[in-house]
């Protein structure tokens, strides 16, 4: 592997992609990940990040939304992304070190000084919106914030068809893809944290099963593809969903409960290995739009290192597990 151009490519990128690369496609032993993982809060897109927090705690001045948002620049540029609520996310899926004294601080400032724009609820109990709740879990957890109370609120709003949705409020019943991984992405977070829970494991195989008898992109009821967005590659993901998404997904999960990949996934693995270039990567379909702190890829159509790198350690994954996967309810 040492001599893959792929892997060196994704090497020479940022330490928040490095250490992934050396845990998670050359099997390096912890000792030399973490201490490139160390590296995320001092140099690159981690410090840099880092750096942009406000002296009170947040990002932009703000927790979903920046202080000086206005609606119109939604409707003319797009949702804005430097508020508080994606700055975590995005420090959690670079791999900052939760514990470092600047992270400590922020979660305690945070506490203390931020609400939700919804109706300025505390940060750390979350709002309403299932998808805003199922990041705040993931991002919560991950830091170390006692997170259960918005836990127990997210398992009583499953759906019946074993998902969530955001639109439940409004009257929906059935589940979206989007607010499904949100959610499912928070609860296995929480569990690495805080150790396997019954209840949460639960409700973590009836979402998964929600995806999975859908193929994680198709309509249950014809066969045909939910949405085009969900086969695109898109970063940062955000809330949006994507095959890709829920396959890197899977694998976690996979590999925190050690089972192996469920059958069904076999459609969706095939479109990201037909999605890759003829030089071995895999290409930036679309980044959000709106603002932005700075920019990670090098543009939309071109080779991306989050995108290969999620790609890659999702199909070493399938190929290393699934020649003797049990059968299509074992997986999960």
């Amino acid at each position: 592997m040492a001599t893959d151009p792929v892997l060196t490519w994704l090497l020479d990128g940022d330490p928040a992609i490095r250490w992934q690369v050396q845990r998670d496609l050359e099997g390096a032993p912890e000792r030399e990940w973490a201490a490139e993982r160390a590296r995320v809060a001092t140099e690159g897109w981690g410090a840099h990040l880092l750096a942009l927090r406000d002296p009170d705690g947040q990002w932009a001045g703000g927790s979903f939304v920046p202080r000086d948002f206005e609606e119109e620049e939604w409707e003319r540029v797009g949702q804005p992304w430097t508020a508080t609520t994606y700055a975590l996310t995005q420090l959690r899926e670079f791999g900052i070190d939760p514990v470092i004294p600047r992270m400590r601080e922020t979660v305690a400032l945070l506490a203390d000084n931020c609400r939700w724009d919804h109706a300025d609820e505390p940060f750390w109990d979350g709002e309403v919106e299932e998808c805003i709740n199922g990041r705040t879990v993931a991002d919560g957890a991950y830091f170390g914030v006692e997170v259960a109370p918005i836990v127990h609120r997210l398992l009583s709003e499953r759906l019946p068809d074993g998902g969530w949705n955001c639109e439940r409020v409004n009257g929906s019943t059935r589940s979206s893809f989007a607010s499904t991984i949100n959610v499912l992405e928070g609860l296995l977070e929480f569990e690495k944290a805080t150790g396997a829970d019954d209840a949460v494991a639960s409700a973590r195989r009836t979402g998964e099963e929600f995806l999975l008898e859908r193929g994680l992109f198709v309509r249950l009821s014809t066969g045909a593809c939910a949405d085009d967005a969900f086969l695109l590659f898109v970063n940062p993901s955000w809330w949006r969903y994507s095959v890709l998404r829920a396959l890197d997904y899977f694998r976690a999960a996979s590999q925190w409960s050690g089972t192996r990949p469920d059958p069904r996934l076999a459609h969706a693995v095939a479109i990201v290995e037909s999605r890759q270039l003829p030089d071995g990567r895999w290409p930036l379909d679309e980044r959000p739009t709106g603002r932005v702190w700075f920019e990670i890829d090098d543009g939309e159509g071109h080779p991306s290192r989050w995108i290969t790198l999620r790609a890659r350690r999702v199909l070493q994954w399938w190929h290393g597990s699934a020649a003797d996967a049990p059968g299509p309810h074992g997986a999960t």
